[in-house]
């Protein structure tokens, strides 16, 4: 397997870090301080092509491969981890599932909107009560007539209060378990869509979260994703492949905490001399990068056996977790390499430690993670092919 970028992908990684140095990452600090989400940054982002980039040139995408999506992700969590949140869950769940699963009438009218940004996406299966076990949702879509009717809520939401299209997960049979759910879109402005309580969060403070109401909310049955009951699988699918793109996400948080510390110990002195010349600091910035590396390859390998077509859930699996349990532990260390100007909000270094966290959280715990590989071990056996 060939790890070399080509061209393109080259390119593109070029393209978004000149952008996040020049619209990022001079306003990433008030961002996080005022807790704003930019949603005119995140349109830029969507003009240049980058929301589209591995999507399909007739809705407007770029046709790359899902590398090229990796590290658009990757890219902008080097410098704002709450923004690449935003556009990962844009693109991989919102987007993502209308792509995959949705008819041609909704790829067509929803697509080239999102795409370009004009349009934001959202992604609606975690409730208050779930969490992890998806199949525990209440939210409940009663059909009548030509319509279904929505209520319930979804929790911690990404994009939730600013997104236009909202892909939301409910039940159509409350008797059926996981074959009782199914996946709508639903616009906003619908009649009984609303938003709960401001959701503070540790970290990613660029990126908005919301809880998701929705009271009596009245949905076309034509904006059925698929066919009732295939809502769960369809979760499954999308959850599976965006887990590619949170391995990229934190990647790119471990990344900017390496470089950030590397770059520290070179200018700061002690006793007499940098410390990056201290062995023990030396030997924590070759563990960062060696772990970043190690989740890179790991990320490229679950990419390219998705675009060729075959089964890549347990390499995504390990690739997400590797590199969260990475961006966590290099975040801690560039802290440690920092001293007392880690610990203050004066540097990103510490705001990079907030924001990882969350990799090892969402888009499945790194416990769901370990119980995904090991069921796929004990099952089909190990190969490292």
């Amino acid at each position: 397997m060939d790890f070399e970028l080509t061209e393109e992908q080259r390119q593109i990684r070029a393209t978004v870090a000149d952008f996040g140095e020049r619209e990022i990452k001079p306003h990433a600090p008030r961002w996080d301080r005022e807790e704003l989400f930019p949603r005119a940054v995140v349109q830029k982002i969507g003009k240049l092509g980058f929301l589209g980039v591995a999507f399909p040139e007739q809705y407007g995408g770029g046709g790359a491969d899902t590398l090229s999506q990796v590290i658009v992700v990757e890219g902008l969590a080097r410098y704002d981890a709450g923004i690449a949140l935003s556009c990962a869950a844009h693109m991989s769940l919102s987007s993502g599932h209308i792509a995959t699963f949705a008819a041609e009438e909704h790829r067509t009218r929803y697509l080239p909107d999102m795409l370009a940004g004009r349009k934001l996406g959202a992604w609606c299966l975690t409730e208050p009560g779930s969490g992890s076990d998806a199949a525990a949702m209440i939210t409940r879509a009663v059909r009548s007539g030509d319509d279904f009717t929505l209520n319930g809520s979804k929790m911690f939401i990404t994009n939730g209060s600013v997104a236009d299209v909202y892909v939301v997960m409910a039940l159509t049979d409350a008797g059926a378990g996981r074959s009782g759910v199914s996946a709508f879109i639903v616009e906003r402005g619908s009649a009984g869509l609303g938003n709960g309580r401001k959701i503070e969060k540790l970290g990613l403070h660029s990126s908005d979260t919301a809880e998701v109401i929705f009271e009596n909310v009245e949905v076309p049955a034509r904006n059925l994703i698929g066919e009732p009951g295939a809502g769960y699988r369809q979760t499954l699918q999308v959850l599976e492949a965006g887990r590619i793109g949170i391995a990229g996400w934190a990647i790119g948080i471990a990344r900017g905490a390496m470089e950030d510390a590397a770059g520290y110990a070179k200018e700061r002195r002690q006793f007499g001399q940098a410390i990056a010349d201290f062995q023990a600091i030396q030997w924590m910035l070759a563990d960062m990068a060696t772990r970043i590396e190690a989740s890179w390859m790991l990320t490229c390998r679950a990419a390219a056996l998705k675009d060729r077509g075959l089964a890549f859930g347990r390499a995504a699996s390990m690739a997400k977790l590797f590199a969260s349990e990475t961006a966590m532990w290099s975040t801690i260390k560039a802290v440690q390499i920092h001293g007392g100007y880690g610990y203050v909000t004066e540097l990103p270094v510490e705001r990079y430690m907030r924001d990882a966290k969350l990799s090892e959280i969402g888009e499945g715990t790194s416990e769901v993670q370990r119980l995904i590989i090991a069921k796929s071990l004990l099952r089909d056996g190990y190969s490292a092919e």
